[in-house]
């Protein structure tokens, strides 16, 4: 993530992102109070902000080597001690600041380091800053939040796109006059017909032209397709009974075929069967 930047009393002070964290700028933070960058090492200097550093790094750095720690903390507040930044992280493999060179180089301290430090150089200052950079993860939380919200109101669209092509895919195609009137062999195609628009062998050509291998039409249908084809054989058995012709039966049936998938596809208590057929629907005939 690039750095964000805040404006406290008008100094512009970057924030980084280090260990997923937020790190504030103390260069920056000291950029217009007199000593400059010095202070920085003035204030580690300080026997209280080393005992502050290490209980940080207690508390949140599993890594943190207290033994190097005990010495430094027993010779911090003589006239010779000397620490910077990065003598603090090298020796004790502290994570709390970080200094480092180049573009966006400079002394960073976790956010909570950085308001210890506001308050060394001013009291003032420091509530400026802790009122800035809420100010600034206000904004990113809202950001995120019409973000989430954008990527949840897409997903909806993309689930609607892809029930409809699923829809197209299964529903039955509504059968020309010319269909409903032609002479198919056996009752099984006339379902077939009814349900898929095409016969059983019609589907094996198509079928052999593509992989070289033919199989069997209903080997490949959908649980839904299935659910519907054991209907439709039920209701062809009372239709013959009541002495219907074959065209007659077949415009029936391709009506109900397409009305009951049209319920089955959007069924929520069918897609919690298992069937792994359901993801390799028949193709719609052209």
């Amino acid at each position: 993530m690039k750095n964000r930047t805040i404006t406290v009393q008008g100094t512009e002070i970057a924030i980084a992102t280090r260990h997923e964290q937020d790190y504030i700028s103390l260069t920056d933070m000291v950029r217009n109070f007199d000593g400059g960058s010095a202070l920085i090492e003035q204030w580690l200097k300080n026997k209280d902000t080393v005992l502050f550093l290490g209980v940080w790094e207690q508390l949140n750095n599993p890594g943190f080597n207290s033994l190097e720690f005990e010495g430094i903390k027993n010779e911090a507040g003589r006239n010779s001690f000397f620490l910077s930044a990065k003598k603090w992280t090298e020796t004790t493999g502290a994570i709390g600041l970080d200094a480092r060179a180049g573009r966006y180089g400079g002394t960073y301290a976790h956010r909570d380091i950085a308001f210890e430090f506001g308050s060394w150089l001013s009291p003032e200052f420091k509530l400026y800053l802790i009122k800035e950079f809420q100010r600034l993860k206000d904004e990113e939380s809202r950001a995120a939040s019409l973000e989430w919200n954008f990527q949840r109101t897409l997903a909806k669209i993309n689930y609607k796109i892809h029930t409809d092509a699923i829809k197209e895919r299964l529903i039955p195609p509504r059968l020309t006059k010319a269909q409903t009137t032609a002479v198919y062999a056996s009752e099984a195609d006339l379902l077939n017909v009814a349900l898929f628009g095409i016969t059983a062998a019609q589907w094996r050509v198509e079928q052999k032209g593509k992989t070289g291998e033919a199989g069997n039409m209903r080997d490949t249908a959908t649980l839904e397709q299935l659910v519907v084809l054991s209907n439709l054989e039920s209701i062809n058995a009372v239709l013959i009974h009541q002495g219907l012709s074959s065209a007659e039966r077949l415009a029936q049936l391709n009506t109900i075929a397409i009305t009951q998938m049209r319920s089955l596809v959007g069924s929520n208590a069918l897609k919690q069967l298992p069937d792994s057929r359901r993801l390799h629907p028949l193709k719609k005939p052209s």
